[in-house]
């Protein structure tokens, strides 16, 4: 409903409107700053004959100038290496299985992919016993109290599916009537 009203009083008069604002005189533009002017005389002829002639008295003290540069000597910043391509973080190998095409291949030590994580996590959940803190701190290259952290407070999600209800139970439950 509103989008009809505005759309009667957009299009009210348009013409009349349209040619009253075209026939209006276009205001006179503002002064313009002096530097601005000055640009306009640059192209005079005699401000051209000013900046081409030459001054026999500027040229004799030009040619009595002599420039002798040394450049200082050149000092090598020692950032400690930290951004220096040569410093190569140790890596090793991932311990994938068939799941090698989902993950990276190298990753640094001291830090496990995320398939490497979940696969830890639930082989430490399928088999605490075999799967210790201290094996899989060994197996990784990861810290002890890294891994204890870890298996406390990640749990891998767990699929439980519930057993389907037979007609019969579902026909032995009677629904209660409304009175």
């Amino acid at each position: 409903m509103g989008g009809r009203v505005t759309r009667v009083f957009r299009n009210f008069n348009v013409e009349n409107r349209a040619s009253r604002e075209i026939s209006k005189e276009k205001p006179t533009p503002a002064p313009r700053h002096r530097t601005a002017r000055l640009d306009a005389m640059a192209d005079s002829p005699e401000i051209k004959e000013e900046v081409f002639r030459k001054d026999d008295r500027f040229l004799t003290l030009l040619k009595d100038v002599y420039v002798e540069s040394r450049d200082p000597p050149v000092r090598v910043k020692d950032g400690g290496g930290e951004h220096l391509p040569s410093k190569q973080e140790e890596k090793r190998l991932t311990k994938l299985g068939h799941l090698e095409g989902l993950d990276v291949k190298k990753v640094p030590k001291g830090k496990i992919s995320l398939v490497e994580a979940l696969t830890l996590l639930n082989n430490h959940k399928l088999q605490p016993q075999v799967w210790t803190a201290e094996k899989i701190a060994a197996e990784y290259s990861l810290e002890l109290k890294e891994v204890n952290s870890l298996l406390e407070f990640f749990i891998p999600f767990a699929v439980q599916e519930f057993p389907k209800e037979t007609k019969k139970a579902i026909t032995s439950h009677k629904p209660k009537q409304l009175t």
